[in-house]
């Protein structure tokens, strides 16, 4: 039996306790699913990622932040102090928080950190590996950094589809705008949009500042996340090959490619074997994609028994068409040999065997209200209200939205509407979701609380016809999908999470201009208990409306 990790256990697990002792009645007790504890202070520092001076956010310091390592059906308590001077919430993209939204970090379910306080997360990695990422989900906070990565290692008993790596390297790659997020995100409220970004960065560092050193003959594994603000980028290495071998807590198929497209939100684990007879320095490239111009994010992959010199000027070349793009997305399948959480191989759960029990067409769209630019899911812009929608929901404050708000299918507006936007989902109803794209512009979707399987992407406009051509034996389960421009993609979900959760345009500007959803799963009561809901934390924060209802 191998392992996928260097090293299963991290250092900072080590040196925490990888499990903890409970006193019952004198008798001293291990407990069966280890607790591991992180202390985040949040805070501005100064750096010039692109040469420029600015104000970014860090994470203890660290910029991007820590790396948050951890392992299967672990428990988290990351205790989180807020030095900005706005509130905060911590969102941990993908990561798929088991009946217990109150944990889920963004505005529709979560009263803010505010300035000067402190809160603890604590939820669990309840059966998922992988690779992911966590950011800042407030007032356009992603912009300005406290992103980092986070790794899930499997359980030592669960075997690995390829042999241990000889190291695992995070690479954090993502568009940046020198100006500060306070800035950008007033020009997006006074109804302009952002224009193109200044540049790309790998970890946190401008062109040619970030390097990785090697070994000739070894393979690493690098864990890639596109944690950048609207641009597709496209990363390869000069003179190597990508296998990749995981996205988003799913193994793959294991196929090479020279390159690899990552969209906005998405993370994947590829394995690079270090095989150039001659060790020199190599490009690490990730360029922006179906936009001009082109940016470009560079990183050294430095072999160790080389002389560091400068590295070739020739870049390795990306693709220029979107048919290459729709075709890798396409190769990319589900591993149905290996396990990933479970013991069990991940092709055991026939999905494409399962009665849909209802569809949903959700399509995105730009337009203006009131003479400012706004982004619409079927008609509706999303409106944040004050009080969380979770807890209006939980605490049954009338008035903060209602359920049905957004239609499940587009439909003719006479104009548009802005409005808290809630569908309804019923719990463990086996749904198909349809994101259709009328615009030119690629689109990155993300749902928060579940994997769904990406079953069919194609042209024109979705119907009836176009399930002929799903997947329905071996499509990559994931938490992001690309939508290309004037297309659509289909997901199948089942929904067996109760809570309110989030669907988003993982595009920044676009989900802070209304395009983002929340889809509320009620498991109804007496219906299987082990299935209900978390209730709320004893640290439930309160906020908006919510305070007034405490009070009374």
């Amino acid at each position: 039996m191998r392992s996928c990790s260097v090293d299963q256990l991290g250092s900072g697990e080590m040196a925490i306790a990888l499990c903890i002792m409970i006193i019952f009645g004198g008798t001293l007790v291990v407990a069966n699913d280890p607790y591991q504890y992180e202390d985040w202070t949040v805070s501005y520092i100064d750096a010039s990622p692109l040469g420029v001076m600015q104000k970014v956010i860090a994470i203890n310091d660290q910029f991007p932040g820590p790396q948050l390592e951890t392992t299967t059906n672990y428990n988290l308590v990351i205790r989180v102090h807020n030095e900005l001077d706005e509130p905060l919430l911590i969102t941990w993209d993908g990561i798929q928080q088991r009946k217990n939204a109150w944990q889920d970090g963004v505005a529709g379910t979560n009263c803010p950190i505010q300035p000067g306080r402190s809160w603890t997360y604590n939820f669990k990695m309840k059966d998922q590996i992988g690779s992911y990422y966590y950011y800042p989900s407030l007032l356009f906070q992603k912009a300005a950094g406290g992103f980092g990565s986070i790794r899930v290692n499997p359980r030592r008993n669960i075997p690995c589809p390829f042999a241990p790596p000889a190291a695992d390297f995070v690479v954090l790659i993502g568009d940046w705008y020198k100006t500060d997020h306070k800035t950008m995100r007033s020009v997006l409220d006074e109804g302009r949009l952002l224009g193109s970004p200044d540049g790309v960065l790998i970890n946190g560092r401008g062109p040619l500042e970030s390097s990785f050193t090697v070994e000739q003959g070894k393979t690493y594994r690098l864990r890639i996340s596109n944690v950048g603000l609207t641009q597709t980028l496209n990363f390869r290495i000069q003179g190597h090959r990508l296998l990749l071998v995981e996205t988003e807590g799913s193994y793959v198929a294991q196929t090479y490619y020279s390159t690899l497209d990552v969209h906005v939100g998405q993370s994947y684990s590829v394995l690079v074997t270090m095989d150039q007879s001659i060790p020199a320095d190599f490009h690490i490239v990730a360029s922006s994609r179906f936009t001009w111009p082109t940016l470009y994010g560079l990183a050294v992959l430095h072999y160790s028994t080389s002389h560091r010199g400068l590295v070739s000027r020739d870049l390795p070349p990306a693709p220029n068409d979107v048919q290459s793009s729709y075709e890798q997305a396409r190769s990319i399948r589900m591993n149905l040999t290996a396990g990933a959480a479970r013991p069990n191989p991940q092709g055991s759960y026939h999905y494409g065997q399962i009665k849909v029990n209802k569809t949903y067409v959700f399509a995105n769209s730009a337009l203006k209200v009131k003479g400012k630019q706004r982004f619409m899911v079927n008609g509706v812009s999303s409106l944040r209200p004050s009080t969380p929608l979770k807890l209006a929901d939980y605490l049954k404050i009338d008035g903060v939205f209602h359920v049905g708000s957004i239609p499940d299918h587009p439909i003719d507006w006479a104009t548009p509407s802005v409005a808290s936007s809630v569908v309804a989902g019923d719990f463990r109803a086996f749904v198909e979701i349809v994101f259709q794209n009328p615009e030119n512009a690629l689109q990155s979707w993300h749902i928060n609380g579940y994997a769904f399987f990406v079953v069919g992407m194609g042209p024109g406009r979705w119907s009836r016809e176009s399930q002929r051509g799903y997947n329905l034996v071996d499509a990559v389960a994931r938490t992001t999908t690309q939508v290309y421009g004037n297309a659509w993609t289909t997901v199948l979900v089942e929904l067996d999470n109760p809570g309110l959760w989030n669907i988003r345009s993982q595009e920044l500007q676009r989900q802070w201009l209304g395009q983002e959803l929340y889809l509320r799963v009620v498991n109804p009561a007496g219906n299987d208990v082990k299935m209900q809901e978390e209730p709320p934390p004893h640290n439930l924060l309160l906020c908006g409306r919510a305070l007034i209802h405490d009070a009374g």
